[in-house]
């Protein structure tokens, strides 16, 4: 086959179910250093991270600087029975490449690697510099030692990244039909309402949290929260889990929690959801406790930005496509980097089967993706000095 194709089989043998790597790192460095890049292996906890960078003598902040981003690890693969084949034996049926990772995302990882391969040899003496950063922390539940430590790393060494193109599986029928550029933030919340538990014939007795809590969810389910934006829809607010009682048919509860979660455009702030949402479980009169966590704050790579018309017409010229410019989907690794003033764009395989059973990719959209990436480098770091 070819060298991208070759290096996804042997990514996807290997067992990197987060946050382990399973070598995966060590086997891209070693390809890349034989290129002259500065590699560093940067360890965090249980977490292996990688960035490597060519070009201007390899002296951090020396820009500019373009760089891809990905992740090695993968979520697991659930009963191994039910594939077809093996999981962690990539195997080609049909024209595909089924393994877990595949598509999300060690394709795209191999197809980073061999572009910036490629673009290097032709051009050792480049403008600019070229980096590439994975972490094996981005399928777990927290990424606290992932690309979001990283990204405080490169600050402390005084890195500025200009450009970053993220290889998330963004399309949806055909390799370039989808580009992400922006992504909503995520804000949850862990919720407990306290009540006093008693038996259910003697309700006078006892404060039933349910009950107590549901005109309050009602009003923060129906509540209008912004409208969105002409780049986001309207900010939307979930109660992903609730959890209450002893199981006992005969007992009022005594608690109740309840996780929810906010996915918000730039036409809100964390701050401002906070404090409406307090200030609807305070007007119930709720003894509640709310503890908040941020995953990140949503991003955008403005129309007209140097990157995203680049990607755009890059998929026009190569996949055939006017791709379609999206802020949908959850979260990624990109919400680590916009906030260092960095341009972010996601460009990646068909997502259709991440995460489930039979994940695969089309071998032929494998082996074009290289290209585009190397073409997006050509552009954003040659043509300016043609």
């Amino acid at each position: 086959m070819s060298e991208v194709f070759d290096l996804a089989i042997d990514l996807i043998r290997r067992r990197s179910i987060t946050p382990e790597d399973a070598g995966c790192l060590p086997e891209i460095g070693a390809r890349l250093t034989r290129l002259g890049f500065r590699i560093e292996h940067l360890r965090y906890g249980e977490v292996d991270n990688f960035w490597a960078t060519h070009g201007a003598n390899n002296v951090p902040g020396q820009g500019p600087l373009l760089i891809f981003l990905g992740h090695t690890d993968v979520v697991p693969s659930g009963p191994e029975e039910a594939w077809q084949s093996p999981p962690f034996e990539p195997t080609v049926r049909d024209g595909r490449l089924y393994g877990r990772g595949a598509a999300d995302m060690k394709g795209a990882v191999a197809a980073m690697t061999v572009a910036l391969e490629r673009f290097v040899s032709m051009h050792p003496d480049h403008p600019g510099r070229v980096g590439l950063l994975l972490t094996s922390d981005e399928e777990g539940p927290t990424n606290l030692d992932g690309v979001r430590r990283i990204a405080a790393y490169l600050r402390e060494i005084g890195e500025h990244i200009d450009w970053c193109v993220v290889g998330e599986p963004s399309s949806k029928e055909k390799l370039g039909d989808l580009i992400r550029v922006g992504r909503r933030g995520s804000l949850s919340g862990t919720l407990t309402v306290r009540g006093v538990q008693g038996h259910v014939a003697y309700p006078d007795k006892a404060l039933n949290p349910i009950h107590a809590f549901a005109p309050a969810l009602t009003e923060l389910a129906a509540e209008r929260w912004d409208e969105g934006n002409a780049d986001f829809p309207p900010t939307s607010f979930q109660v992903s889990n609730l959890n209450a009682g002893t199981g006992a048919t005969n007992v009022i509860p005594g608690s109740l929690t309840a996780l929810i979660n906010f996915r918000y455009s730039t036409a809100s702030t964390a701050e401002n959801l906070r404090a409406r949402t307090e200030a609807i479980l305070a007007k119930h009169g709720l003894d509640y406790s709310l503890e908040w966590s941020l995953s990140g704050e949503p991003f955008l790579c403005p129309s007209g930005g140097r990157l995203r018309d680049t990607v755009v017409s890059v998929c026009r010229e190569l996949c055939g496509t006017d791709p379609e410019q999206s802020t949908g989907g959850g979260t990624s690794d990109g919400r680590f980097i916009a906030p260092m003033g960095a341009e972010v764009v996601e460009l990646g395989p068909v997502n259709a089967t991440i995460h489930k059973v039979d994940e695969c990719v089309d071998v032929a959209e494998l082996e074009r993706l290289p290209e585009l990436y190397q073409t997006i480098c050509e552009r954003m770091l040659i043509r300016p000095f043609c």
